[in-house]
């Protein structure tokens, strides 16, 4: 069933995230994934693109070249750590894969095409999302609470008629988080955001992702990528209980849902619909987590 064969696949990109500091074999993949190693590999490609250790190697190269991006550290260590065997064929498969050497990247920080890959199950359980129900008695809790964020800027990237992640992908790609991941400067980390209609350019989406950068940063934008200014705001933050990862689809539905409802007046505010909302990336460990401008209501 395919459903048997997504969740073998997922099980395998679990698997390869929590050991990639070891040494990984298709033999432990098959057996994770309970099909033989010829077959469980098919799968993986099928549903990733990838071979399984194409997929290892650019996992562990996006990997090293965070801990470059955050840390001083010398380039043989982030090679043993991420099990290559020496410094030569780990520079030689950094440059390979970023067109750009372990050293020069240090000194750069240039922003990089990473390969951070979300589970096939995620993708595949929305596509199949007109088959789900949602108990819409459900009583979730929320946490809420309001910041105030300075005037900075985003850099960001456009789609064409997007309105949600997944249509997004679609359009641009599902590797623009990589790309945001490795801003050396970013304040915070990416986020996806619904832009108002004052500050959307004509002909592309109201669903981007971005990040957030200091109002001075005069650094390196990705080729395709612009930067647009946001000013001084308050911004209420939602954020719902812990989930399990396999029922993501359900738990932020159940959020939104709960968002869409709630009435900002009660606390003294009103939303500000000319200015971007936002989602962080859905973590199970940690809950949905939306934010939305607000005002204060005079």
């Amino acid at each position: 069933m395919k459903s048997d064969q997504i969740l073998a696949v997922t099980k395998m990109q679990h698997f390869i995230e929590n050991n990639l500091n070891k040494p990984i074999s298709l033999f432990e993949l098959s057996r994770i994934a309970g099909y033989s190693p010829c077959h469980s590999a098919k799968l993986f490609k099928a549903y990733t693109g990838k071979a399984p250790f194409e997929y290892i190697r650019a996992l562990r190269l996006s990997k090293a070249a965070l801990v470059f991006r955050d840390q001083p550290c010398k380039v043989i260590d982030v090679a043993f750590d991420f099990v290559f065997d020496s410094h030569e064929g780990f520079t030689r498969a950094f440059t390979r894969e970023f067109g750009i050497n372990p050293k020069t990247y240090i000194k750069k920080r240039s922003p990089l095409k990473l390969f951070l890959p979300y589970p096939v199950s995620d993708y595949q359980f929305h596509k199949s999302k007109g088959e789900m129900t949602m108990d819409n008695k459900t009583i979730i809790t929320v946490f809420t609470q309001v910041i105030e964020k300075p005037q900075r800027k985003l850099i960001l990237k456009r789609g064409i008629k997007a309105d949600e992640y997944f249509s997004y992908c679609d359009e641009v790609g599902c590797d623009i988080w990589g790309i945001l991941s490795s801003i050396a400067d970013a304040l915070y980390e990416p986020m996806g955001l619904w832009l108002p209609v004052n500050i959307r350019a004509p002909g592309t989406s109201e669903y981007v992702q971005g990040v957030e950068v200091a109002s001075d940063f005069n650094g390196e934008i990705p080729e395709g990528f612009e930067i647009i200014d946001l000013k001084p705001e308050k911004i209420m933050i939602f954020q719902g209980p812990t989930y399990d990862d396999s029922v993501f689809e359900e738990a932020i539905s159940d959020m939104i849902e709960a968002i869409k409802k709630f009435d900002p007046t009660l606390y003294g505010f009103k939303w500000n619909t000319e200015s971007p909302r936002f989602q962080l990336e859905p973590q199970g460990y940690r809950g949905y987590i939306e934010g939305l401008p607000v005002l204060n209501n005079k």
